[in-house]
């Protein structure tokens, strides 16, 4: 047995009456349709996951997932000597999965194998474009339809560039969603391997007064949620309606979590995507 609780601003809850409880007794279809509807899934309590690989045989009922050179599941925790800022401990400023990639997933599917202490940080962040554009006003909406990101950046898995408007439709859907790579703090020199960023369609002297409009829409109340992460947590995200990322925790945190990106329905192919290597 199970509760399903609607989260504010966005997402539903689903929480096993005990860890005994198995994921695979849940309708599919109806996850998908809850997912499709409220953007963000969690599912707590039931039955963990034993591995990665038993992790990524759940994920692959969701659809096909993309592959990287590290293979299908990413794990993420803190490296001693980490080389980006992903394997790192510090904040990760909203973005969205793929942008650098040849294939743009729908969805993100993370695993906790092992929450962060209590607090101790580490919350995957998650911005509802879609709230996000329903609420803005017609002068920041006029604006930010002007702009359009330049984005490059090279670690381990690619040496990439993206150039993608702010607003843009979804893939299949006919509603703009919002992509936006944001910036990492200004003069923060402990952000490891920081992206190239570039903005144009707008005066040079006008992208710092769109940056702080931006970031105040991304992280209103009402459109921005912080995932406190429990040891067993799934969290499964819509990729093409919300920008994620997330908050800074104790270094030497046990906080471990699995990714896994599924392709979806929608188009394989990135549409924004300039150089890849």
């Amino acid at each position: 047995m199970f509760s399903t609780t609607i989260l504010k601003p966005f997402g539903v809850l689903i929480e096993a009456k005990n860890d005994l409880e198995n994921l695979h007794k849940i309708n599919l279809k109806k996850l998908k349709n809850l997912l499709y509807k409220n953007h963000l899934l969690i599912l707590r309590g039931f039955q963990n996951f034993e591995s990665s690989e038993k992790f990524s045989q759940y994920c692959a009922l969701w659809g096909e997932i993309a592959l990287w050179p590290f293979g299908k599941v990413l794990e993420l925790k803190e490296h001693k000597n980490p080389k980006d800022h992903i394997f790192d401990n510090s904040y990760v400023p909203l973005h969205w999965d793929g942008m650098y990639r040849p294939q743009v997933p729908e969805l993100q599917i993370f695993h906790c194998a092992l929450a962060p202490e209590e607090k101790t940080g580490g919350e995957t962040t998650f911005s509802n474009t879609v709230k996000v554009l329903e609420k803005s006003q017609k002068k920041e909406y006029k604006l930010w339809s002007q702009v359009t990101g330049v984005y490059q950046r090279k670690m381990d898995f690619y040496h990439s560039k993206t150039v993608a408007p702010i607003i843009t439709k979804h893939p299949t859907k006919n509603f703009p969603v919002i992509r936006y790579c944001e910036p990492p703090k200004t003069g923060d020199q402990s952000f490891i391997n920081h992206p190239d960023l570039d903005f144009t369609g707008i005066e040079r002297n006008q992208i710092e007064s769109f940056q702080s409009n931006l970031h105040k829409a991304l992280y209103h109340p009402e459109n921005f949620y912080a995932h406190k992460w429990q040891t067993g947590d799934l969290v499964i995200s819509n990729n093409h309606t919300l920008l994620h990322g997330r908050k800074a925790f104790s270094k030497g945190s046990a906080r471990y979590l699995r990714r896994v990106h599924i392709i979806g329905d929608t188009s394989k192919t990135n549409p924004h995507l300039v150089s890849h290597q």
